[in-house]
């Protein structure tokens, strides 16, 4: 029986796709749930597994075509097996050659970059899966090996050194950065958009997570982490200020009853904001886990639409990277965003004393049309002080 590939569902906000790559071929044997291609939108990279189990009999969308919703990719037979190669009986270790373990998008993109091919990494995922991680383990591996390979062919090494060549490359954006500059183009240029700065000095907040980080990862397995203190901050602030929680729609202005809090990851693909839902009702170890699960799901390519759609309010963090300070861009619709930075020891003035502490820089870019300059200001100070006495949060004071 045959059976069409389709492209699942796009949300109505993703207009198409982009075929990324097949990872089985025509005649190829295929089991139920299987991936059989994958297709990238603006946000994420979608899998498209066989709906049973058969052979692939055509392939209709080739790698690079663009798709719509529900268009055909290509067909199986559903319940065919596979005819043996006739190369087989003559060499019985060819169909194992020939055969790849399924590589997951991001480990794709870091083998290419590596000019590593399949047979060079040992997947650890499910059914051979090669995941970033195995990409990550076979580059540690290489410099090893990298002596013996001067030595013994030094040619492409001089080639290389000597050409002096002016090198450019020109590649075509990826679906994703280019969503990605359309937004914040559009940011730039729709809103009235201002930035807000204050300090936070983290002594409390570290002081508290390095007393009870321990217990806390005991029992919630989970590590308690500062982004945890400043999403929940956040939620108490969203709801005493709820313009900086609003957008605009047309002429109106929308104000959410509920705080959904993007978390602004940097994945192999770019920046994604995936979205923690109902913060307000979150506790610190629910906010902790979910971050981690966001994490480790935009490592492996595996975010969903669902998980990066909405949002009233995002929160990025640059320390990470050694920021120290920054002026973030709005996520349209969204009226705000929270710029978190490097933590770095400085002289402060503490009850008219000179003291080192470790202090953060905090930026709040804002909506104007929306935020006036007293609610940003007030809704930054607030965030200051929660985090300064984390106490706050408990008591919620």
């Amino acid at each position: 029986m045959s059976s069409e590939i389709l492209t699942p569902v796009l949300p109505e906000s993703v207009a198409d796709a982009t075929v990324v790559t097949w990872s089985k071929q025509v005649g190829d044997s295929v089991k139920q749930d299987e991936v059989l291609v994958e297709i990238e939108t603006d946000k994420v990279v979608l899998e498209v597994p066989a709906p049973a189990d058969g052979v692939l009999t055509e392939i209709v969308q080739q790698a690079g075509a663009t798709v719509i919703s529900s268009q055909l990719l290509g067909r199986m037979t559903v319940g065919a097996v596979a005819a043996a190669p006739k190369a087989a009986e003559a060499a019985p270790a060819a169909p194992a050659a020939n055969a790849e373990p399924q590589t997951a998008p991001a480990a794709r993109k870091l083998m290419a970059e590596n000019n590593l091919s399949a047979a060079d990494v040992e997947g650890s995922g499910k059914q051979g899966r090669i995941l970033k991680e195995d990409v990550q383990a076979a580059v540690a591996s290489k410099p090893a090996a990298a002596p013996a390979t001067v030595a013994s062919a030094p040619a492409p090494t001089v080639a290389v050194a000597a050409s002096g060549a002016r090198m450019e490359q020109r590649v075509p954006m990826t679906r994703l950065r280019a969503r990605i500059a359309e937004r914040l183009m559009y940011a730039k240029q729709s809103t009235a958009m201002l930035t807000t700065f204050n300090e936070i000095d983290m002594k409390p907040l570290m002081d508290m997570r390095a007393e009870y980080k321990d217990a806390f990862e005991k029992k919630h397995k989970a590590k308690l982490g500062f982004m945890s203190l400043f999403v929940k901050a956040a939620a108490v602030a969203l709801q005493r200020f709820p313009e900086v929680n609003a957008s605009i729609d047309g002429n109106d202005i929308v104000y959410h009853g509920f705080c959904d809090i993007g978390i602004a990851v940097s994945s192999d693909r770019g920046l994604v904001v995936p979205i923690l839902r109902n913060t307000e009702n979150m506790g610190l170890a629910d906010i902790e886990s979910g971050i981690a699960g966001y994490a480790a799901k935009a490592r492996e390519g595996k975010l969903d639409m669902g998980d990066l759609t909405g949002g009233t309010f995002t929160i990025t963090n640059g320390g990470v990277f050694g920021s120290l300070l920054s002026t973030p861009i709005l996520n349209p619709p969204q009226s705000a965003i929270l710029g978190m930075h490097s933590i770095q020891k400085r002289p402060v003035v503490v009850n008219d004393q000179i003291v080192i502490r470790p202090m953060m820089y905090v930026a709040l870019s804002y909506d104007h049309r929306i935020v006036d300059g007293q609610g940003a200001v007030t809704f930054l100070k607030t965030i200051k002080e929660l985090v300064e006495n984390p106490v706050r949060l408990v008591l919620d004071v």
